[in-house]
């Protein structure tokens, strides 16, 4: 039997890190933009940075790019200092591939003469060679002579990734790469682009608003909310299981019920849950995913409810639930089952996807 040998590639990229420790960026007096991050980039992987706007993430994504100083804390790569007080790296000399939202591309300039922009090294024609090999890796070799008016929004956006990649960077920022593209186009171009930056073997992270995409294109989520990183992990994880309301919204639409913890059990609304993290006395909510929410006939067991609203959205059927109480609840079902606006139903839910938090002062 012929035994491989260990891919020391992958070991080698696995010690190959970007470390921040207590970022801190401050604009003005009161809340930090950035506020004590802790965050850990791996190359070869892909982590997306989630948050809604005004959370602090392109102001992070700047500071790791070195446009943007750190008031206190550090930034490293494979163990060499690029920020901290009184110490700022300039950002042409920390190989960072940055591509922002508008992809910043030259209008007088071809798509190969873009690509090849920011290359050094060699002779003209080597820099030549080496843009059209980037510019072939993100299949776009035909259009090295169209100028960016020439190209479409997502031509546009795989130029800029060309021309990031072009250096070889350690470290690629990426600030909202899909958010001008159409759904159908963000969609196509999710994929092709991350197996690209996997291949590239840098240190990848993605800034986003758009939970899909965090959850469909990278290796592992850190979710941002004012300033602050609230969880990391890998993104079923981390819609499984956010440690609080706050990152379940983050990550998509999520059922909240009140939790009563008595004798080891979470007592709610659609019956009882394990609680073995939580004492008798403590106040817990329950968060439902709709994935989980099932269906039943009315003389079935589970919280009795009514339908109020049927929509449908990707394939399947969203159905806004109303339980006795008054509460709602989603629930997303096949399309071929025959549930209508005004029948009667009982819900439960699947225990994967009923997760308990503890109940925040501001939660609910």
């Amino acid at each position: 039997m012929t035994v491989s040998p260990p891919d020391m590639t992958a070991v080698k990229l696995d010690d190959r890190l970007l470390e921040v420790s207590g970022a801190l960026v401050r604009f003005a007096p009161g809340r930090p933009a950035v506020d004590g991050v802790e965050l850990t980039l791996t190359c070869g992987r892909v982590t997306a940075l989630l948050g809604p706007s005004g959370s602090g993430k392109s102001t992070l994504l700047r500071a790791i790019a070195g446009l943007e100083p750190l008031d206190s804390g550090e930034i490293r790569f494979e163990n060499h200092l690029w920020s901290a007080p009184g110490l700022h790296k300039a950002p042409e000399d920390r190989r960072c591939g940055v591509v922002f939202q508008d992809y910043a591309l030259f209008p007088h300039l071809t798509a190969v003469d873009n690509v090849a922009f920011g290359l050094r090294e060699g002779t003209k024609a080597r820099r030549r060679q080496t843009a059209l090999t980037r510019l072939e890796a993100v299949e776009l070799g035909h259009r090295a002579k169209a100028y960016p008016h020439e190209l479409s929004g997502g031509e546009q956006q795989r130029v800029a990734l060309a021309r990031a990649l072009a250096i070889k960077p350690d470290v690629m920022l990426l600030d909202e790469p899909f958010s001008g593209l159409d759904r159908r186009l963000r969609s196509e171009l999710r994929g092709a682009t991350a197996d690209v930056l996997r291949q590239s073997e840098a240190a990848t992270l993605i800034v986003t608003h758009d939970a899909e995409e965090a959850l469909e294109l990278a290796d592992s989520i850190a979710l941002m909310n004012e300033g602050r990183i609230i969880q990391t992990g890998a993104p079923d994880t981390l819609y499984m299981k956010p440690n609080s309301l706050t990152a379940a919204r983050l990550l998509g639409d999520v059922g909240v019920f009140e939790a009563d913890i008595r004798d080891g059990a979470a007592h709610t609304l659609l019956g009882q849950y394990p609680a073995q993290a939580f004492t008798d006395g403590d106040t817990a909510l329950l968060l439902v995913r709709p994935e989980g929410v099932k269906l039943g006939r009315a003389d079935a067991e589970g919280a009795l409810a009514m339908i109020t609203q049927r929509r449908v959205s990707s394939g399947f059927a969203r159905l806004l639930c109303r339980l006795e109480t008054g509460q709602m609840l989603e629930a997303r079902a096949s399309l071929k089952e025959n549930h209508r606006v005004g029948d009667a139903v009982r819900l439960s839910v699947e225990p994967a996807f009923a997760h308990l938090v503890k109940a925040e002062p501001d939660q609910g």
